[in-house]
């Protein structure tokens, strides 16, 4: 399978849905104006639609634009992270992954267990 992958590469989630029926040039606009970030970096950039079902990613590839497209062909939706007070959400290139193959990767691990004692 084809994903966007480096070992420096920069990822850059929108928060916001948008309208999924905007190309590279659109995608590519709202990388500089909106999340004031270069589109023309190691960099690639994540979009979700209104529905969470649907995702574009948007990176430079030396000499043009490479656009991704996943569209969840059931019920289930792309865990986005919702709650978050900042527009624009850095990630690593393995919770790129995670996302796409349907993790939940703000999702909190289970509590950790604090001892004071041994028996």
């Amino acid at each position: 399978m084809l994903r966007p992958s480096a070992p420096d590469l920069k990822v850059y989630l929108h928060r916001l849905p948008i309208d999924l029926r905007r190309g590279r040039n659109g995608l590519a606009a709202m990388a500089r104006e909106v999340m004031q970030k270069d589109p023309f970096g190691k960099t690639c950039f994540l979009f979700t639609n209104k529905t969470y079902s649907a995702l574009k990613i948007l990176a430079w590839d030396i000499n043009g634009f490479s656009v991704w497209h996943k569209l969840i062909e059931s019920r289930e939706k792309f865990a986005w992270p919702r709650l978050f007070q900042e527009d624009v959400v850095e990630l690593t290139s393995e919770q790129l992954h995670w996302l796409m193959d349907g993790y939940d990767v703000w999702a909190r691990p289970h509590k950790p267990v604090t001892f004071t004692h041994v028996s």
